[in-house]
């Protein structure tokens, strides 16, 4: 009898305790979300709906600011693609990486149409395998990880953006990586594809179906999927000729660039429409419930397709225009639905945020901070400091014919020179380094940067400019160099 009672006893204690193990389990699958991380190309500040534009219809990733949380100052790492991509994933700055502009075929140097004093550092090719992703910090705490679409974080491969078989998104920490164009204008090639005239219907995108089939499996470990869009990038062409002739209805006749912003606005709906499936395919698993959604661009908008208005300048460069993007987060239950947070954050925050909230650990030399408290509205963030390094030129070819100066709304490339930039509470410090000109400007008061404040407060011109080369010297960055 006594042995009987022993025995229930121990029964009970060890009932009990994986009880209390289950519980804890739940707890913290309930902290450690899955990640879908949606990254679009090209996307400008402005370009959604519920950042203001006008005409451009973008219903889904209006409903997902609906139920999370929109950032007003969110900014890219970098102005332009690979620099941008290779910041965001590690954490570290495109100065740190020495990784400021996009990738080639082959090593070299810019050579520039037009005489130009500086010669800029020779191209950085691949992300260095030793540089840590959010693939790999996540995969280490029991992630599973996938990767879909625009890479570019290599010398490109037999093709244009073509993955290196050593270089790639499985050589950094990606378990489950698939090449793939989708139903963007890189996939054409030479044909033109049968035109979509019905309302209401949308071209397959296999890279979209890819995902989708992803998150519609049974995942018995949190998982962590990027999607990389290569909506709305260049060539900005569409298949949908009913969206199309529905925008070009709605717009005046005397609207700059219209044509192309025509084309432009559909290449947006289109995006929106990839992004409503990635969103329908998470309800449809039943984990929407258990996922954090972030959205963001990887660098401002083209300027020849969209306006960036009120903001400076379009990708390529570091006025506002070049590097103020998106930034949505919807996360049930965790971060309060129509919330609005405008402290500056950077695409730079996304790699320690998801490390701190899955549990895991970062590197030592991190460029970037987590935003785990703005996102669940924990407290007041601390100031910080942001900058950014692009010690090249742009365009590489054209650069003679493009426009002088750097304005809003030209819907034209412009001459962008080797310049850095500092982002300090409100104000913000351009040091070009062609002649070592200084412009300074309070955002709060002139987000647009019209009004150059530099002569009128020269001190703190002189403190800030001092301490953005601080930041670029102690990260050992690349600068041009006389000729």
């Amino acid at each position: 009898m006594r042995l009987t009672m022993y025995f229930l006893q121990l029964v009970f204690v060890v009932s009990l305790c994986l009880c209390v193990t289950r519980m804890q389990n739940v707890a913290v699958a309930a902290d450690r979300p899955n990640v879908l991380l949606i990254l679009a190309d090209d996307l400008g500040w402005s370009d959604l709906a519920v950042y203001g534009h006008p005409w451009h219809r973008t219903s889904h990733l209006d409903a997902l600011a609906a139920g999370g949380m929109r950032f007003t100052a969110a900014y890219a790492a970098a102005p332009i693609c690979s620099a941008s991509r290779a910041g965001l994933l590690t954490g570290r700055s495109a100065a740190r990486l020495n990784f400021e502009f996009v990738t080639k075929y082959e090593p070299g140097r810019q050579q520039i149409d037009l005489p130009v004093p500086l010669l800029t550092p020779e191209y950085a090719l691949n992300l260095p395998l030793r540089e840590r992703t959010i693939a790999e910090c996540l995969a280490d705490v029991g992630y599973r990880t996938a990767f879909f679409g625009k890479w570019h974080l290599n010398a490109h491969h037999q093709r244009y953006l073509g993955w290196s078989p050593t270089m790639g998104p499985l050589q950094q920490g990606f378990a489950t990586a698939e090449e793939d164009f989708g139903s963007h204008p890189y996939s054409w090639g030479k044909r033109t594809p049968v035109p979509m005239t019905r309302h209401g219907e949308y071209a397959d995108d296999s890279m979209i179906s890819r995902a989708v089939e992803f998150l519609q499996q049974d995942h018995d470990d949190p998982f962590f999927l990027m999607v990389s869009l290569f909506h709305v990038h260049t060539p900005v062409k569409t298949r949908h000729r009913w969206l199309r002739q529905e925008y070009a209805a709605q717009l005046s006749g005397d609207l700059p660039a219209r044509e192309r912003r025509v084309e432009y606005a559909a290449f947006v709906t289109e995006l929106d429409h990839h992004v409503g499936r990635l969103l329908q395919a998470l309800n449809d698993a039943g984990t929407q419930s258990e996922t954090l959604v972030l959205f963001t661009s990887d660098n401002g908008g083209h300027p020849e397709y969209t306006a960036n208005a009120p903001l400076r300048g379009s990708k390529w460069n570091l006025y506002e225009g070049g590097i103020r993007v998106p930034l949505l987060a919807a996360w049930p239950g965790r971060i309060a639905p129509g919330s609005v947070c405008d402290d500056p954050v950077c695409g730079i925050d996304i790699l320690p945020t998801l490390v701190e909230i899955a549990g895991g650990t970062t590197a030592a030399e991190l460029d970037g901070r987590s935003i785990r408290s703005e996102l669940l509205a924990q407290g007041t963030a601390a100031p910080r400091e942001l900058y950014w390094h692009f010690p090249y030129y742009h365009p590489e070819t054209g650069y003679a014919d493009a426009l002088p100066a750097i304005g809003i709304n030209d819907f034209a490339v412009s001459r962008t020179q080797p310049h850095s930039a500092l982002r300090s509470g409100n104000h913000k410090l351009l040091c070009f380094h062609e002649d070592r000109r200084t412009e300074l400007y309070n955002l709060a008061e002139d987000p647009g940067e019209s009004s150059d404040l530099s002569s009128q407060s020269p001190q703190l011109t002189v403190d800030l400019r001092r301490r953005l080369l601080q930041l670029l010297e102690a990260v050992d960055a690349r600068f041009p160099q006389r000729r």
